[in-house]
């Protein structure tokens, strides 16, 4: 069985020492360009490949970041993971992913694996409060970033979007097209995004008199939780109805809709207007086109990487909260609907 080649074979073959092949590898602005092609050919000659294990242990960290999110497979978080990794690739960096599902165990399974592998630093969509554990971390050299949550206090920084000025524009925005009797549809509500989306929607609603609005709280944010609710409110009858329905996410509009058209007869947006929040690129091509609240993932993703690269390169850490402002996109599924209202009364 072949050997694998070591960094000493690298060095006896270029003719260099050994700490010259680390230069090399480590810090080649140190070596000569003639030297430095020397090793580089020894190291393809050779099949060298560097045990970044051991190079952790030396250096104490890793070339990694940790990035856990609430739900790989909500597109929100898939497009954020996407621009985190393009923004950690310029900078040299991967990026190791963990999916908490919304479980506050496997959360902290996942803190303790990358603080194990070394991680450079870490951002963290957290489950709950995570403060006494990224406290830990932070005494140990690991930096933290929290990713849409905004942090608590001045500990950490943080990249997030106002949810409750989103919860307000999307609630608003069915009062203006004339709709009284809303419905807010989300959950678990101990979840920070969803419990401010709710708050903006009742600020909106408690600035018109005649205007209601009920919480139906959903078993999670998936488009089975929100075909379950559609299948609930289908069995009332039509007077006790929402001529309004704001959910906290796409994914869960986009069950209520399969449920309200798909599985019954009910309009969108005659008889129920209906409104989600990220923009997620379903919604433009769902049956009936959704309108929702836009969140600017990209920038989320990237912001992220910057605050955490501003940390690990400065001596005098500087905590910063960056928050971006969510954009109502209006599409048929609100749209027009206007009309529908006219033509009831």
């Amino acid at each position: 069985m072949n050997r694998t080649a070591s960094i000493k074979d690298v060095a006896n073959q270029a003719g260099v020492a050994v700490g010259t092949v680390s230069n090399v590898l480590n810090y080649p602005d140190r070596v000569s360009q003639r030297t430095k092609e020397r090793v580089l050919k020894a190291i393809d000659d050779l099949g060298f490949v560097r045990n970044d294990a051991a190079r952790q242990l030396r250096a104490g960290h890793s070339r990694t970041i940790g990035l856990i999110v609430l739900d790989v497979g909500n597109p929100f978080f898939t497009s954020l993971v996407r621009a985190a990794e393009d923004a950690a690739a310029l900078q040299g960096s991967a990026v190791l992913l963990g999916d908490s599902g919304h479980n506050e165990s496997r959360e902290s399974n996942y803190i303790d694996l990358f603080q194990e592998q070394r991680v450079q630093g870490l951002l963290i969509s957290p489950v709950g409060d995570v403060t006494a554990r990224l406290n830990v971390l932070r005494e140990r050299g690991v930096p933290t970033v929290l990713v849409d949550r905004l942090a608590d206090d001045a500990m950490f920084s943080s990249v997030s979007v106002d949810d409750d000025e989103g919860g307000y524009l999307a609630a608003r925005h069915l009062l203006d097209i004339g709709r009284r009797r809303l419905a807010f549809v989300g959950g678990p509500l101990s979840i920070h995004q969803v419990a401010d989306r709710l708050r903006g929607a009742q600020r909106a609603v408690k600035e018109e008199a005649d205007a209601t609005l009920e919480v139906l709280d959903s078993e999670g944010q998936s488009v089975l939780a929100g075909r379950c609710i559609g299948n609930r409110l289908v069995e009332r009858p039509a007077k006790n109805l929402p001529d309004g329905i704001f959910c906290a996410n796409d994914l869960l509009a986009l069950g209520v809709m399969q449920s309200l058209t798909m599985m019954h007869t009910l309009r969108i947006p005659e008889d129920i207007a209906l409104i989600g929040y990220d923009d997620i690129d379903f919604s433009v091509s769902a049956v009936v086109p959704l309108s929702s609240i836009r969140q600017p993932t990209e920038a989320i993703g990237r912001t992220a990487i910057e605050l955490l690269t501003e940390e690990l390169e400065s001596q005098q850490v500087r905590h910063r909260a960056v928050v971006f402002t969510p954009e109502l996109v209006v599409r048929q599924s609100t749209a027009g609907s206007e009309a529908g209202v006219k033509a009831s009364l």
